[in-house]
């Protein structure tokens, strides 16, 4: 495996063992700068757990106006900066952060929940009868779009066409995979969102696009851009990342069966489960910012106006934190894995994400006995999210176990 891998290409991370390469990063060169292109620009890159962390917390000198992912910084920047949470700096990103957070406020997200055990046993006790069946098709695809869905009260015959527009808009399951389609889907989801943000203004209800569309923040309230943003930056990151982790969830008990029997048997608990498949999983390989002053990082000096990517695929395996990091083991503790990020930009929807993973596990526990693979599992294209588009199961009913 080449030393300097392309980064910036998403059949990159198909093609080559990711884990392998970062090991060897963060051994001999854990921060470097990736060379510029004829069409790119350099960027720093940074693969050790405790400078990623470094680079969470420094919102002074780390900017995320311009973007938070290195498709659109290398592109110029995020025509959203400054409008959506993801994308801003403080103070914007602290009051329109405590707005946001409302979303996911108790109240708010008890009947989401409830949903969400609903539809994940519903789902997993109808796919134990189809013998072999596509997980990613038939569960994970329903379970985490619904429930944003959910969230936002999306009409329940609008979300198959979201659906679609998501997988398109940050992926891709095939190597050709067009990034002018990308932008389009994200286009579509957008002025889909302004849509409904402009009714819900008009005539609010008790819903999270209501409450965005209706308040005030730091004095003033949202223009129709922004509520449109900010639901979007809750479907995605909702829909996603948990789809991906869900995916590479069951996908790991079909490799692991003794932590899969644990897990179903009790001997493991719940909730270190989840916290060791959203660190194996870790969906969002990367983040980043733009620098805003000269600074020394990892012993290198990176310079006002440079990208600097952090790598949380490579955090969340770094041996010096996690002991033999490519080991599943649903009952590791401690585990301050950096999936939801960390600091000022901390994932708004965790709770969210952690509740839609129990929930899963929980179906699988009190359904399902043995798991199989039954065909081989298809990686999408992508330097920004890690997983699978397709994966081919067999679930044994528990009962018959």
């Amino acid at each position: 495996m080449s030393p300097s891998l392309d980064l910036t290409d998403p059949a990159t991370f198909v093609r080559n063992d990711p884990y392998e390469f970062w090991h060897r990063v963060r051994g001999e060169s854990p921060v470097y700068w990736h060379p510029a292109a004829a069409e790119r620009p350099g960027f720093w890159v940074v693969a050790g757990y405790d400078d990623v962390l470094a680079c969470y917390d420094d919102w002074k000198r780390l900017s995320s106006a311009r973007g938070n992912v290195l498709d659109v910084l290398l592109r110029g920047g995020d025509s959203a900066g400054g409008k959506m949470l993801a994308v801003s700096d403080r103070p914007w990103h602290r009051h329109l952060r405590n707005l946001m957070l409302r979303a996911f406020s108790p109240r708010v997200l008890g009947d989401v929940v409830r949903k969400v055990e609903e539809r994940a046993q519903e789902l997993i006790g109808t796919v134990t009868e189809l013998g072999s069946f596509d997980f990613a098709a038939e569960v994970a695809e329903h379970i985490p779009m619904n429930t944003i869905c959910d969230l936002l009260s999306i009409p329940a015959q609008d979300r198959k066409q979201l659906l679609l527009w998501s997988k398109e808009a940050l992926a891709s399951e095939h190597q050709e995979g067009a990034r002018l389609d990308a932008l389009e889907a994200r286009n579509e989801i957008v002025l889909y969102l302004m849509e409904l943000g402009f009714e819900r203004r008009a005539k609010p209800g008790d819903d999270v696009i209501s409450m965005i569309a209706t308040a005030e923040v730091d004095g003033r309230p949202l223009t129709p851009e922004e509520i449109a943003l900010n639901c979007y930056s809750l479907l995605l990151g909702g829909d996603e990342s948990s789809r991906m982790t869900a995916i590479s969830s069951v996908l790991a008990f079909t490799r692991h069966p003794d932590q899969w029997r644990g897990l179903r048997e009790g001997t493991i608990g719940l909730d270190t489960a989840v916290e060791e498949l959203l660190r194996w999983a870790t969906p969002g390989m990367h983040f980043a910012r733009t620098a805003l002053s000269d600074f020394s990082l990892g012993g290198r000096q990176v310079r006002a106006g440079d990208i600097v990517t952090f790598w949380n695929t490579s955090a969340n395996n770094d041996e010096t934190v996690f002991a033999e990091p490519r080991t599943l083991d649903l009952s590791r503790r401690p585990n301050k894995h950096l999936t939801f990020g960390h600091g000022p930009h901390f994932c708004v929807g965790a709770a969210l994400g952690r509740a839609e993973l129990r929930a899963l596990l929980r179906a699988l526990v009190t359904s399902v006995g043995d798991i199989e693979l039954d065909g081989e599992p298809q990686r999408i294209y992508s330097n920004f999210l890690y997983g699978y588009g397709s994966l081919p199961v067999v679930f044994q009913s528990r009962s018959a176990s």
